[in-house]
């Protein structure tokens, strides 16, 4: 087998992921609603993946349980309330802005938003905390002069 064909196999194996061929579902339109739903929800042990694309144990057992559910009939919004109901809105990879949600929503916008509060007063204090430079009074000038030891005032 030549380099080029072993990489095309591995680029087409590549999507499909960490789904076992004994959990597919044999209807085709279910396998993809429930490939959908899989690759919404986040697998709990690995947190950057989806239960779609993890080898966890626990990820395997979402994926069964998720093709279960549509065994039954039930909608892809039940599905994922049944999965919350157990999980909370952690395990949704996307979860929705609710109050409870709201700070992972708005902690990035609420910390870029201080740092340019932050940058904006250390900027404002910097120039204002600078040593002034007012002409010197003739009196000043005259004790320069003495205290120097030529007697000369400076330039």
């Amino acid at each position: 087998m030549k380099w080029w064909m072993a990489i095309a196999a591995l680029l087409v194996a590549a999507p499909v992921g960490a789904v076992l061929p004994d959990e597919m579902l044999s209807d085709p339109m279910l396998e993809a609603r429930a490939r959908s739903i899989s690759q919404e929800l986040r697998c709990v042990v690995c947190q950057n993946q989806s239960i779609d694309d993890s080898d966890a144990p626990l990820a395997r057992d979402l994926r069964v349980v998720v093709r279960e559910q549509l065994r039954l009939g039930r909608s892809d919004a039940e599905i994922m309330d049944y999965v919350v109901a157990r999980y909370g809105n952690f395990v949704r990879l996307k979860p929705p802005v609710q109050m409870d949600t709201l700070l992972l929503w708005g902690g990035p916008f609420l910390v870029l938003l201080l740092g340019a509060g932050g940058l904006a007063l250390w900027s404002r204090s910097s120039r204002a905390g600078g040593i002034e430079s007012s002409p010197l009074t003739a009196a000043e000038l005259a004790e320069i002069a003495r205290l120097s030891k030529d007697g000369s005032p400076p330039r």
